[in-house]
């Protein structure tokens, strides 16, 4: 097997290793990229593609006064103080100069989703492209990397790992459809191929009560940058982390944003009853509503809510799909989606669920079919705040780097400890701090 060496190599052609080739390429250094699929898509074309971050020029633009010191507090809050304070120190405060530097380097058109509240998030500061799908924002990327130079190989599968005794990485097989293969040798190695969503045995293992769900992450996300990490002798954290989703259109498959939820929007099963907090956040409602009779909900909401989700790409296609039941009476909505009766909630609310301020439902209104899914792993391989991997004593393998669902991310070990938009937050920010220092060191090997 013949083969070239890179001076960094990149396994994973999601956005957390399109970043990553940017940072490179901005550095004057040429990575290569290696990606299993014809087309780089990941996780992040299944994902409305939003990113949070604090103290932006858009969010100056509508006078929203925000900053990383207390974006870093909702991200602990929401873990439950148990994400490692160093990482989140680093994807909140490098979190708006990225993707700063993503538009005006690059041109990608962000703007702030400004019409309604995430949960978890005391100021608004989610940032997407103009159709807020992940796809579009996979496909730019795709475009700026392409254009900047980006060597990438496509249809190209990264099955093993060689490395010398200290540790370092030193080529990566890669094996093509055709059943041929070649050692790609490297000076640094940057995993960007996401956790292990797609590998059910791993799945039972650290997060059981998901292991029948649906899982609605790319299915390449096996669990490899895990195993390679941990035969290099690499920490681990959180491995029952994971970001779920209470909203997915059933049978059609098709996220519904959780926006109806949160404008006033509830989610009853299949005898027309409330069972939670709908506002604590989408992650956990995968559990919830997979805990009711046939792993069923419905959200119910109205138009006025519909016309805020349809900036959402999704919530369209799951129109034009015809999974959004609409019926003028409560009455009618009931019956068209099977339960005995509908009633809107009130206060005092036997949830716990604060509907003060929450502009109440008006006809005409409407109702989708949804299940809970799994989305991505939150835990994986420990990385210290420039993305290096460590080992369990804390020292930093010699040339390993990890960014999106390949490291341990700031959701904490459970799924209420997922802050809407970790999953990007960590792909974008680490990708580029481990693109940026991958370069350094290929620039400067002897640099620490």
């Amino acid at each position: 097997m013949s083969g070239f060496t890179a001076p960094v190599l990149i396994i994973g052609g999601g956005a957390a290793g399109l970043v990553a080739a940017l940072a490179c390429l901005d550095a004057g250094v040429e990575p290569v990229l290696v990606e299993r699929d014809p087309i780089p898509r990941g996780s992040t074309a299944l994902s409305a593609g939003l990113i949070p971050a604090a103290g932006t020029r858009w969010q100056k633009a509508l006078s929203i006064a925000d900053d990383a010191a207390l974006f870093a507090r909702d991200v602990q809050k929401k873990a439950g103080g148990q994400a490692d304070p160093v990482l989140v120190q680093a994807v909140t405060e490098h979190a708006a100069p990225t993707l700063e530097w993503l538009a005006d380097r690059f041109g990608l058109d962000f703007s702030l989703v400004d019409d309604f509240d995430y949960p978890g998030h005391a100021r608004r500061r989610m940032h997407g492209l103009p159709s807020r799908a992940g796809a579009e924002l996979m496909d730019r990327l795709r475009a700026a990397a392409e254009a900047a130079g980006l060597t990438l190989l496509t249809e190209a599968t990264a099955t093993a790992l060689q490395s010398d005794a200290s540790g370092r990485v030193t080529a990566a097989r890669i094996s093509r459809p055709d059943g041929s293969a070649e050692w790609v040798g490297c000076d640094a190695l940057i995993l960007a191929c996401s956790g292990y969503g797609g590998d059910p045995a791993l799945v039972a293992q650290h997060i059981p009560e998901l292991a029948e769900a649906v899982y609605f992450g790319h299915a390449g996300n096996r669990g490899d940058a895990l195993r390679w990490g941990q035969a290099l002798g690499a920490a681990t954290r959180h491995l029952s982390g994971h970001q779920g989703h209470g909203s997915v259109a059933h049978p059609a498959g098709i996220l519904v944003s959780w926006a109806v939820i949160m404008e006033g929007g509830f989610q009853v099963n299949s005898q027309g009853q409330r069972f939670w907090n709908e506002a604590q956040g989408y992650s956990e409602a995968a559990r919830a509503v997979l805990s009711q009779p046939g792993g069923i909900a419905w959200n119910i909401f109205d138009a006025r809510i519909a016309g805020i989700a349809r900036q959402f790409e999704d919530f369209r296609a799951a129109e034009a799909h015809g999974a959004i039941l609409t019926a003028e009476t409560l009455e009618d909505l009931a019956a068209r989606i099977g339960v005995p009766r509908l009633d809107l909630p009130a206060g005092p609310d036997a949830f716990g669920r604060d509907w003060s301020g929450v502009t109440p439902l008006a006809a005409p209104y409407h109702a989708v079919r949804v299940t809970g899914a799994l989305f991505h792993t939150q835990g994986g391989l420990v990385v210290d705040g420039s993305a290096r991997v460590l080992r369990p004593d804390g020292t930093a393998l010699p040339n390993l780097f990890a960014a999106g669902g390949a490291a341990c991310g700031v959701s904490g070990p459970e799924a209420q400890g997922y802050l809407s938009g970790n999953g990007l937050l960590t792909a974008v920010v680490l990708g580029r701090l481990a693109g940026a220092t991958a370069a350094r060191k290929t620039l400067a090997p002897h640099a620490p």
